[in-house]
């Protein structure tokens, strides 16, 4: 099987989601083909179907200082942050032809940032369980994931930590956890990353964990 891999740069968050949503609408009616977007947002609070507004730690006055926006989304989780520095995916995949087992798919996803972390930078992370979801090194998670699925069909993703200003995730309870903290691979290794390459590199470790070749 083949998955088409767009690369979005740099884009508002309502203007990738209208592109989801045509996306999903085309792949979960068999009009369209798999495809993982790729993107990176200006900076945005989300909050899913559980999210609660007093996760939200952010005053209002300053949030508009910053130019922050929050959006209500359909995803799984509680209020999670988008920004510069980070690789966000949103994988829009028909399970139907991935033998319908969304913990299989979230499996797949983490596993692509459990490799990639290992045979790029020799860094050591793991699975999260039911309540500690997403992609963790040690007690900081560097990955969150969040997503929907309707008519077998996925919405939404993940988000990689590369060089996103760690600062910003005071301006939230993140998914709604306060005893954990969270990371970046610029945090990680001491220096900030090539954007380019690690949006690259994504791509690879997300086709490899799922074991499909990749068209652009």
């Amino acid at each position: 099987m083949n998955l088409n891999i767009i690369n979005l740069g740099r884009m508002e968050y309502n203007e990738a989601l209208a592109i989801q949503t045509d996306l999903w609408q085309k792949v979960s009616s068999d009009q369209g083909q798999d495809t993982l977007l790729l993107v990176e947002h200006p900076p945005v609070i989300t909050l899913g179907v559980r999210g609660q507004r007093e996760h939200i730690l952010l005053a209002e006055e300053e949030r508009t200082r910053q130019g922050v926006s929050i959006e209500q989304v359909n995803r799984g989780g509680d209020v999670t942050y988008h920004g510069p520095g980070q690789v966000v995916g949103y994988p829009i995949m028909n399970l139907k032809r991935w033998g319908r087992d969304i913990h299989e798919y979230v499996q797949k996803i983490e596993q692509t940032f459990i490799n990639l972390l290992m045979e790029d930078y020799g860094i050591s992370a793991e699975r999260g369980d039911k309540t500690y979801t997403g992609v963790w090194v040690g007690m900081e998670k560097i990955v969150a994931i969040g997503f929907q699925v309707k008519k077998w069909t996925t919405m939404h993703g993940f988000a990689f930590n590369v060089n996103t200003d760690l600062s910003h995730f005071k301006w939230i309870v993140p998914c709604g956890l306060s005893d954990r903290g969270v990371t970046s691979l610029e945090k990680l290794t001491g220096e900030k990353q090539d954007m380019d390459m690690l949006f690259h590199r994504t791509a690879q470790a997300f086709c490899a964990s799922f074991g499909v070749n990749s068209s652009t």
